[in-house]
């Protein structure tokens, strides 16, 4: 059944774009993830621009995220306190990375940056998520005691803060310069920035795993909504029609997704999320060297829009 996207102004199979929906929300729910890392290339891959699946991807990661940060708030896994200091920083770097969005897609180079951008940001950070995964997953069957943590210099900052849910004791100005990037990655590649805020937490400002998912869904919920309006006033590129679609899957798909994620050890959902995440940066990457002229083309057609 095909159906007609107005803004993105092709048709599409409308069960293809559901299930492509329900899947990425059934990964987002069980890595505690956006899912746009993933979202994004797929709309690129089936012919929509990445200047509309960026912007159209965003309202789809919040409503994933809504029913997964609500799973998890329903079990107290989630840090207010934590997340509020993270979206002081995530609203202003998705202010931030949509004024950059609009710069960009008035020179010309907007598709170009994005696929640039998805090759170098997953392959690095797929291959570092996935050989800590094996390495943490090797030492669980051989029984080894996993190092242990130590505070670093970032421990030693100001301006720190008493996180009660989290039972952290942290300075304020790493986390609201971590909502920051989160929040300017998510504007211009349209992601929701999950897959690199939950290490981040854990391994940079040693947040209890028991916490990291469900605040980082929060963050991701808010940003990418403000990331939606925005685009939608400044750039008119929403297209609220596929975004109607990919939400009915995505909210589906999450909630079965989060049930999964309960039953699977950290250590292997991490080598999972890194296999997958770099697999991604490949693909693009194989699409770049592959065909190139072919992301000229659109890169023109959307500086032309």
């Amino acid at each position: 059944m095909q159906l007609y996207l107005p803004i993105a102004d092709l048709p599409v199979n409308i069960f293809l774009v559901l299930a492509m929906g329900a899947a990425v929300g059934f990964v987002s729910g069980m890595f505690g993830i956006g899912g746009g890392f993933l979202m994004t290339p797929l709309l690129i891959f089936i012919g929509i621009t990445p200047a509309v699946a960026v912007a159209s991807v965003a309202s789809h990661i919040a409503a994933s995220s809504f029913s997964g940060a609500l799973s998890y708030w329903r079990r107290r896994a989630i840090d207010p306190a934590l997340a509020g200091v993270l979206l002081c920083g995530g609203v202003t770097g998705t202010a931030l990375g949509v004024w950059t969005f609009t710069q960009l897609r008035a020179l010309g180079q907007l598709d170009l940056m994005i696929a640039l951008s998805y090759v170098v940001l997953l392959t690095t950070v797929g291959s570092l998520m996935f050989s800590e995964g094996l390495r943490a997953l090797m030492r669980t069957r051989r029984g080894a005691v996993p190092p242990r943590r130590t505070h670093n210099w970032i421990h030693g900052l100001p301006l720190k803060m008493r996180f009660k849910r989290s039972k952290i004791y942290l300075s304020v100005i790493p986390v609201v310069i971590v909502g920051i990037v989160i929040g300017f990655i998510g504007a211009i590649m349209g992601i929701g920035g999950g897959f690199i805020l939950v290490p981040v937490m854990i391994y940079l400002l040693r947040v209890p795993t028991s916490t990291v998912i469900g605040t980082s869904m929060v963050l991701t919920l808010v940003t990418m909504l403000f990331a939606t309006m925005l685009h939608a006033v400044t750039n008119h590129l929403v297209d609220a029609v596929l975004a109607l679609i990919l939400m009915v899957g995505g909210v589906t798909g999450a909630q079965f997704g989060a049930r999964a994620g309960q039953k699977i050890r950290g250590e292997q959902l991490r080598l999972l999320l890194g296999l997958l995440i770099l697999s991604v940066g490949v693909r693009f990457a194989i699409e770049l060297v592959i065909q190139p002229a072919d992301l000229f083309t659109i890169r023109e057609l959307g500086a032309s829009g």
